[in-house]
């Protein structure tokens, strides 16, 4: 039997590269349908991290699909977020957590569950119907490391009691204290020394058409701010190569502060400048502004800059 691809967006997260793992082992095991786990892209370091330490290689880059190929798509059911003949595959499933947003076409029927949680994990736990003790050690520390994750440590407004529950049945499960894991986690999180200027801007971000304008949004959660501010001038000098390269208008960066639970946002042009005043009701001066309390580009940034 021909084994399914699966994977989650481009620019793939903690949450998206663990999913694919967790839904290929679920399929394998418990469906007894041949499955393999993907990225599409190399993923930021607090996967490499969570991978590591729970003892799961990397999934291999996946570069391309044909109309061949059967594909579980996880974390995304957003078109520009996968590659551009997605729709030429034969989608098996869809797992997601995020809004509704057309554009995939199936010749068949398929499954699909999209549930309003914050990780994906929690909807794959819903369908699962296996008792947080059951799960192999190593998938129950992926499973936890995508609601960490994704909630940031339960401070993100995107955390439904489900999520908080699930995580902390999985931690006991595992013999793990949630706060400490995560402090490991973010710390990983926050190495950028390694990444160009032109990789941070793509490393955690995603493509929105906002007010008719084509923006790569970009999101880096840390709990060291000051090493990307102290790059501040440098990536917003690459944020127009960036946006000549991926083909979009603009590009606008979040630096998300998990700890102070607060986002300075870079403000490069006077597009930015006012894409931000209107959708934030504030009054911005200077190349960058503090947005106290915002952590989420799904609940808090996506809203205001639609």
């Amino acid at each position: 039997m021909t084994s399914i691809k699966i994977f989650g967006h481009q620019s793939p997260d903690t949450d998206a590269t663990c999913s694919a793992v967790v839904w290929a082992w679920f399929l394998s095991t418990q469906r007894k349908t041949p499955a393999t786990a993907y990225v599409l892209g190399d993923p930021n370091m607090e996967a490499h991290f969570v991978l590591t330490h729970w003892g799961v290689a990397m999934p291999e880059l996946l570069t391309s699909v044909s109309s061949e190929d059967l594909v579980g798509i996880v974390d995304t059911n957003n078109v520009d977020e996968l590659f551009e003949n997605i729709n030429d595959c034969n989608i098996i499933s869809i797992i997601d957590h995020h809004k509704l947003t057309g554009g995939l076409k199936t010749s068949a029927p398929l499954e699909v569950v999209i549930q309003p949680y914050a990780s994906t994990m929690t909807v794959m736990f819903n369908i699962m119907n296996i008792e947080p003790t059951d799960f192999p050690r190593e998938i129950a520390g992926l499973m936890l490391s995508g609601i960490v994750s994704d909630t940031l440590a339960f401070r993100s407004p995107t955390t439904t009691p489900t999520d908080q529950a699930l995580a902390e049945k999985l931690a006991a499960a595992l013999g793990v204290t949630i706060a400490d894991y995560a402090t490991a986690m973010f710390t990983a999180k926050s190495d950028i020394s390694h990444f160009s200027d032109e990789d941070l801007l793509r490393l955690d971000s995603k493509i929105y058409d906002l007010r008719g304008t084509q923006t790569r949004v970009a999101v880096l959660e840390t709990t060291d701010p000051g090493t990307v501010l102290a790059r501040k001038d440098a990536l917003i000098q690459a944020m127009d190569s960036v946006a000549k390269e991926d083909n979009v208008d603009e590009v606008i960066l979040f630096v998300i502060d998990i700890l102070n639970e607060e986002a300075t946002v870079f403000i490069q042009n006077d597009t930015i400048r006012d894409m931000l005043e209107t959708g934030f009701e504030i009054t911005t001066t200077g190349d960058t502004h503090v947005l106290s309390g915002v952590v989420s580009r799904k609940k808090q940034i996506l809203p205001a800059l639609s």
